[in-house]
């Protein structure tokens, strides 16, 4: 496993992958963010990292873009793959709540109901932040609520897409 950094202007932010796709892109402060990067290998040249970084320049210059999923490996369970496979969904400059995800997965699984709460945990330990878009959903009646990098980030990040003034 390797990893690299990059600086954006909101912040030190760290990726990991396996040489082949990413797995891990969080801010520096990020809760639930737990991998030592001391026991992984650092290089910069990955083919992955620069692609990463060719995003992320991209993406806070305020430009639409689009990472490729077939290079992503987010580990999680499955539950919590389905909840980020909704979330890269969710097209640049708009947003999502949590109660619309839980009706999603409610109904694809034959269901009555599906708990927001479930959605929320799963959202909030979303591994690859900004490619997979955990800070496009919000609260009830568009409420900003909840973001492991810090809601400072979320509401930059809202800003750079142009949900927010």
């Amino acid at each position: 496993m390797y990893y690299s950094n990059f600086s954006s202007p909101l912040g030190e932010m760290y990726m990991i992958s396996d040489g082949e796709k990413l797995s891990t892109l969080v801010f520096a402060e990020q809760r639930y963010f737990n991998d030592d990067l001391n026991k992984l290998k650092r290089n910069d040249n990955l083919k992955i990292f620069k692609k990463v970084k060719a995003f992320l320049n991209d993406y806070f210059t305020g430009k639409e873009c689009h990472f490729d999923s077939n290079l992503l490996a987010p580990q999680g369970t499955n539950f919590q793959k389905e909840v980020w496979d909704i979330l890269l969904k969710i097209e640049y400059g708009q947003t999502i709540t949590y109660k619309d995800i839980a009706v999603r997965l409610a109904k694809s699984r034959g269901l009555q109901h599906m708990a927001c709460q479930a959605v929320g945990n799963a959202v909030g330990h979303n591994p690859i932040a900004i490619i997979i878009p955990c800070h496009r959903v919000l609260g009830q009646k568009g409420k900003l609520v909840g973001y492991a990098g810090g809601i400072d980030k979320k509401i930059a990040l809202l800003k750079i897409e142009g949900v927010l003034n």
